[in-house]
């Protein structure tokens, strides 16, 4: 039984000898994984670390609270455009972008315009896009409610059952990590059960959001079988079923042949 991890940031500084992790993990646990980019400069380490690993591939994106310190964001998003536009890149995604409000200096106005900046470039590029929400459930939705032609995974949810289905019915993928796992997130578990099969993702989001029983420590895409068991308990299925079903599930969504 091997997981594919949908989301991951293995150019984190917490990942001294990163090549050697992901050799490892791909050899052994991992089938496949997403290595996902928040800013032009760790895009481009992204997609360096994907061409040394066949099964690791790259998204390229400017993550909301990341692109608000940028001082030129045309220049940063024809950055991007350039990476995305290089065959030999193993980008497979726009990501993570959206929108962040968590922090007290939020420029809402300036990551909104960024955000729309990068579905436009989805849509021309016909790639799928990884959604970061964090705190701006309703103005995420309200974006992507009106799009008609996105391919869009909204990554590590956290919102409602009831947003859950409204996504999966307009065709979007759902992603669960490590959070599924923690005791005091039943909300998260609500939200599992109500996407069909076909529709969802597992990730670690790691170095973040280690699962149950691990939380606290550095997460790394090993700790899958803690989120595959959480959710193949929601899903009423076996684990093995769980993983080959999220495989096959990242594999589409994200046009992998391999």
């Amino acid at each position: 039984m091997k997981f594919f991890d949908s989301h991951a940031h293995y150019y984190d500084e917490k990942f001294a000898g990163a090549d050697d992790i992901i050799s490892a993990l791909l050899s052994s646990t991992v089938s496949g994984m997403i290595n996902v980019g928040t800013d032009p400069d760790n895009s481009i380490t992204a997609s360096e670390q994907a061409k040394r690993h066949p099964g690791m591939f790259a998204a390229a994106g400017i993550h909301p609270t990341d692109g608000q310190n940028i001082a030129d964001i045309y220049a940063a998003l024809d950055r991007i455009s350039a990476l995305l536009a290089d065959p030999g890149s193993k980008c497979v995604a726009i990501g993570e972008i959206g929108l962040d409000y968590h922090y007290p200096d939020t420029d809402r106005k300036k990551q909104t315009e960024i955000f729309l900046a990068q579905i436009e470039m989805a849509k021309k590029t016909d790639l799928p896009v990884i959604i970061h929400d964090r705190d701006a459930h309703g103005d995420i939705f309200d974006i992507l409610v009106h799009e008609k032609e996105l391919r869009a995974v909204l990554h590590s949810f956290s919102g409602s059952a009831e947003s859950a289905k409204e996504y999966a019915r307009r065709g979007y993928m759902i992603s669960f990590s490590g959070t599924i796992t923690f005791k005091n997130a039943p909300r998260v578990r609500e939200a599992a059960e109500a996407v069909p099969m076909d529709q969802l993702l597992i990730e670690t989001d790691c170095p973040y959001l280690a699962p149950h029983p691990l939380r606290g420590t550095v997460n790394h895409s090993g700790n899958l079988v803690y989120t595959n068991r959480a959710l193949s308990l929601v899903k009423g299925i076996t684990e093995e079923e769980c993983a080959a079903l999220t495989e096959a599930n990242a594999k589409r969504f994200f046009g992998i042949d391999k």
